[in-house]
């Protein structure tokens, strides 16, 4: 397959080898309420503006896979896409939601830059295709269940519904596997290797989870979302994906994992000198 750069606006992600840009989507894990996605767009983008880091906004409007029905889900399609619109408009930054079923793509293809489709779902063929029918740019989560190869097949699905044969709007997630009960690890041979398909983005907050562990919601071990990174940066990662938010321990989803809005400056410093010194030609 040849594998091309994906544009999201002004930003270039990829392809392998393109030199040491680096590229973050980020964002809260789900939309807690207008003005908090509003206040954390512009301070996210404050913090990338400084260390010409090109940004992508990540807030989810649905979380439908939630651990217990009492979870918090977000303010649904309707209310979570004005929200969006909202930060496009007033940042000027590019948006990524997730998609959960095939009647969500149309309505959602009208606001996102980038479609997002969940790991536990990167193998729902309706709804990889409905995605890739927008024509957006379509950034699939690689399931905590599938080998790097496997996701070759998501990516063609999606390059099938959009009629291209070269992969120009596809992007592939990294986010962990399972390995046994409420445990994540990472192969960062996962990187290269899904590259051969499409620029990868890494989660270094998601592999960071423990899956149920909480009982009602997610555990996690927010400690280590570093170490990932920056051995992500070091294997070649297109982009880093972080779930961002400005008081943690008060997220309304994945409280274990978000990384601090304040400390997110010293992690992409340290991130874009790992980036500088691995990609640098010998």
């Amino acid at each position: 397959m040849n594998v091309t750069a994906i544009r999201v606006g002004a930003i270039e992600i990829g392809p392998p080898g393109s030199g040491d840009r680096l590229t973050l989507i980020a964002g809260p894990c789900v939309i807690e309420s207008r003005d908090h996605t509003l206040m954390l767009a512009e301070r996210i983008a404050s913090v990338c503006r400084s260390l010409e880091v090109p940004l992508i906004f990540k807030a989810s409007f649905d979380k439908a896979n939630r651990s217990s029905g009492a979870g918090f889900r977000g303010p649904g399609l309707d209310e979570g896409l004005k929200i969006l619109a909202a930060v496009r408009r007033e940042t000027g930054l590019p948006v990524l939601s997730d998609i959960h079923e095939p009647g969500q793509a149309e309505a959602a293809g009208k606001v996102l830059d980038v479609l997002q489709i969940p790991a536990f779902l990167c193998r729902q063929t309706d709804l990889l295709l409905a995605a890739g029918r927008t024509g957006k740019a379509v950034n699939v989560k690689k399931g905590q269940f599938m080998s790097p190869e496997e996701m070759g097949n998501a990516v063609a699905k999606v390059l099938e519904a959009a009629g291209r044969g070269d992969n120009d709007r596809v992007l592939l997630t990294e986010r962990g596997t399972f390995f046994g009960y409420h445990r994540l690890v990472n192969d960062m041979t996962a990187i290269p290797r899904m590259q051969t398909y499409a620029p990868v983005v890494f989660d270094a907050t998601h592999s960071c989870q423990q899956p149920g562990a909480a009982g009602h919601q997610s555990g996690g071990e927010r400690q280590f979302v570093p170490t990932l990174a920056l051995a992500a940066v070091a294997a070649g990662a297109d982009a880093l994906f972080l779930e961002v938010h400005d008081d943690p321990d008060r997220a309304r989803s994945d409280p274990a994992t978000v990384w601090p809005l304040d400390r997110l400056a010293a992690l992409l410093r340290s991130c874009l000198a790992v980036a500088g010194a691995a990609r640098r030609p010998t």
